[in-house]
């Protein structure tokens, strides 16, 4: 039965649910979480394939028909071919897409489309060996493009390559990045390093004007007439529009006022803000017995308090939790 739109109290509706699978990568991106760092959620926490389906035929009903796989790196997860399945043939469910590191994608990409997976956001931050290395703890080059390239030939579409940008470490390849993603049709976004626990918070963080206006220059972009996709990147296009550049910038111009999205972790707490603290943990209800109507009354009350915009900028404030563990 449908349940009543999601609507905050600054008059937002809620439309995107992005939704972590694990807190498991085979990457240490540095901007996203410490080398060292292993304090992962207990697999005993993980919310199971069953009451994932059940959340989100609850936010469904609720109008929240995006949804898209998070991580950690989402492929980890045993079994994410059948949840893909299972969650695309939800009803409500309008868009269901995945984020990925792609080193696993390979092996899936034609699976995942088969499975009704409608398209992929891919992490790589640089196309030179030696920073992918520095920036992602190994040398993963390789597997991603594999990856890309298996997702490009499965009819995942539209893919989109996020690419975080940061000052002194990838910025010289802003330039090159958007050149190869516009020679193989994939969508480059490119991000700010926001500063989400310890590893955020020490990033090189770059802000994108002057990268904007260097591409502007260079491939004589214009803004997009159409919205792609309904997340918080603003696009630009080359003059014939087959190639796009999208720009998220939380942190020089933040797009608070217009976002749609709550994340919910693998343990179930869900985030109403990546810059804020305010959440709820659904895990608990769920196993403690609560009807639907509970849970979405629950899910309601949280929603209702979703702060106006982050904090990223506050003095003193120190988001503590880090980005692998709350979805991206």
């Amino acid at each position: 039965m449908a349940r009543e739109t999601l609507i905050d109290s600054h008059g937002r509706r809620i439309a995107y649910l992005r939704l972590s699978v694990t807190d498991r990568c085979d990457l240490r991106c540095r901007y996203c979480r410490l080398a060292d760092d292993k304090s992962y959620a207990k697999r005993a926490d993980w919310l199971s394939f069953a009451e994932i389906r059940r959340l989100v035929g609850l936010f469904a009903a609720m109008g929240v028909g995006r949804v898209r796989l998070t991580g950690g790196e989402p492929l980890l997860r045993a079994g994410i071919v059948d949840l893909v399945g299972e969650l695309a043939a939800a009803p409500g469910v309008s868009d269901l897409s995945l984020s990925t590191n792609a080193t696993q994608l390979a092996r899936y990409a034609a699976r995942l489309k088969a499975a009704g997976l409608s398209r992929v956001n891919v992490s790589l931050d640089s196309l030179k060996r030696e920073c992918v290395s520095e920036l992602c703890g190994r040398d993963s080059l390789d597997a991603t493009l594999a990856g890309l390239m298996a997702a490009k030939a499965a009819g995942l579409a539209p893919i989109k390559l996020n690419m975080v940008a940061l000052q002194g470490v990838n910025d010289g390849e802003i330039e090159s990045m958007a050149a190869f993603c516009f020679e193989h049709c994939f969508i480059l976004r490119l991000i700010e390093a926001m500063p989400m626990g310890e590893a955020g918070r020490a990033a090189a963080y770059l802000p994108l004007d002057e990268a904007r206006a260097r591409l502007i220059r260079r491939f004589a972009l214009q803004p997009c007439a159409v919205e792609l996709g309904g997340g918080p990147a603003r696009y630009w296009q080359t003059a014939d529009g087959r190639g796009q550049v999208g720009f998220i910038t939380p942190i020089s111009q933040h797009f608070c006022a217009s976002c749609n999205r709550v994340r919910l972790t693998v343990d179930g707490t869900l985030y109403l803000c990546l810059g804020q603290e305010h959440k709820l943990e659904l895990r608990q209800l769920l196993r403690g017995g609560a009807s639907d109507d509970e849970l979405a009354a629950a899910i309601r009350l949280a929603v209702e308090r979703k702060p106006l915009s982050h904090d990223f900028d506050a003095p003193g404030l120190n988001r503590v939790r880090f980005m692998s563990k709350t979805g991206g």
